[in-house]
């Protein structure tokens, strides 16, 4: 694929810098509000004596997040606005998300059903926003900026953690509900001003005279599933973190039930999670200027594979200590973090020109859908079979999702070489 002609690699750097100062500010304006509910509601909800049964359900809004592929296409194929084909999408649903959490505000915390229908209200409008958000980078990244591209996303999640989830709890103890939620209505339309540098010239995409002449091809699902190359990164998707979700949403009972102090947990998933998100973001871009995205998958992966061991060796008693299985806990976020930055620079290199939103969440719901079905399961795997052959089921997936993700790329060619027209489902 030939870059993008305004951002290519003679691209002054003020442009660049521009956009990714826009990613960060845009993926930060969707992560404050996404953290809020995640975050920092349920401990909030539970210290009101909202029953656990009611908190539970609030995970159903992570659903958004799964589904938003059945309306992609809509967002690639609908000007909302006239202000610019994304930004008519973001700044609206923008809006829609600060007025939200401002009415949550006047709504006592023990009325969970008006509070759960806000939130659902709010995780439709961030998940409508990543779509338009997600499209926008897709089309103005070249391919030598991916990985910075998505590193500023990676980074604005550690961000969103700290701002909607650290810093709301801490207001929350301080101020009380009603003052929280008023500043964080206002912290969460600060980063829209990023809007305003948003260039949207035809999203910087020269188009062949030829082309002119005929409509573009309409957004579809159908269309993403015509392309093989599309569908074969979708398998490596699916494949590739089927094993995550097993060891992560039982890493913090292990840890409890290894005795370690709920302070230094705390620390590890609060603290450490964000410092590895900004750390784990820069560092991932290294590794794929070093080895190329597809090699730095399989390097990832690996790695990953070494961390589930070090669980497994802790869980049978082959390793003694804490130290062994807070490392692996530690370096295993860390590469989470960078995988995502890997993952979705492949994601977006097989991403069509016409209909960027579409195919780039397709394959984003796909890897989140896999490693929550993983987290579903892997407290009855826990309870069933206990820890040690919980961790041996996901060091032995990783390995397997390893192996089939290099057969998979493999087909694709080495290193990075994708033909011009898979990757933008045309000649450019």
């Amino acid at each position: 694929m030939r870059d993008h002609p305004s951002h290519g690699a003679g691209t002054p750097t003020r442009s660049r810098l521009s956009l990714y100062v826009t990613l960060a500010g845009l993926y930060v304006a969707q992560g404050i509000p996404t953290y809020l509910i995640a975050a920092a509601l349920p401990p909030v909800l539970r210290e009101q004596g909202v029953s656990r049964t009611a908190i539970g359900f609030f995970s159903l809004l992570m659903l958004p997040l799964v589904v938003k592929f059945l309306w992609a296409p809509t967002v690639d194929r609908m000007r909302l606005l006239p202000i610019g084909h994304r930004r008519g999408w973001i700044v609206p649903m923008q809006l829609v998300c600060s007025a939200a959490i401002l009415a949550m505000a006047f709504i006592e915390p023990v009325n969970v059903t008006w509070l759960f229908v806000i939130c659902m209200i709010i995780a439709i409008a961030m998940s409508t926003q990543d779509i338009a958000t997600d499209g926008y980078a897709t089309r103005r990244l070249s391919a030598a900026d991916r990985g910075v591209g998505n590193a500023c996303q990676g980074g604005a999640v550690a961000f969103g953690v700290v701002i909607g989830g650290s810093l709301s709890l801490l207001l929350f103890e301080t101020w009380g509900w009603t003052p929280t939620l008023v500043v964080i209505a206002g912290l969460t339309l600060v980063p829209l001003a990023v809007t305003l540098m948003m260039d949207e010239d035809e999203d910087g995409v020269s188009r062949d005279p030829l082309e002119d002449q005929a409509p573009p091809p309409r957004p579809s699902l159908k269309a993403f599933f015509r392309r093989p190359e599309a569908v074969q990164i979708l398998i490596v998707a699916l494949v590739f973190r089927a094993s995550e979700g097993l060891v992560k949403a039982m890493e913090g009972p292990y840890l409890v039930d290894a005795k370690l102090p709920l302070s230094w947990i705390g620390y590890l998933s609060g603290g450490a999670a964000a410092t590895a998100g900004l750390v784990g973001s820069v560092a991932a871009v290294g590794l794929i200027r070093w080895q190329g995205t597809r090699p730095a998958l399989i390097t990832l992966g690996l790695l990953r594979t070494v961390c589930f061991l070090m669980f497994t060796f802790h869980a049978l008693g082959i390793t003694q200590g804490l130290a062994p299985v807070m490392g692996a806990a530690g370096f295993q976020t860390f590469i989470r973090y960078m995988e995502i930055v890997v993952l979705y620079s492949l994601f977006m290199s097989v991403s069509s020109k016409d209909q960027p939103g579409t195919d780039f969440t397709i394959l984003a719901c796909a890897q989140l859908l896999v490693y929550l079905v993983g987290t579903s399961v892997s407290g009855v795997l826990a309870d069933r079979f206990g820890y040690g052959p919980l961790f041996v089921i996901s060091t032995g997936l990783s390995a397997v999702a390893v192996l089939l993700t290099w057969l998979l790329l493999r087909r694709q060619g080495a290193g990075d070489s994708v033909p011009a027209a898979s990757r933008d489902g045309a000649a450019t």
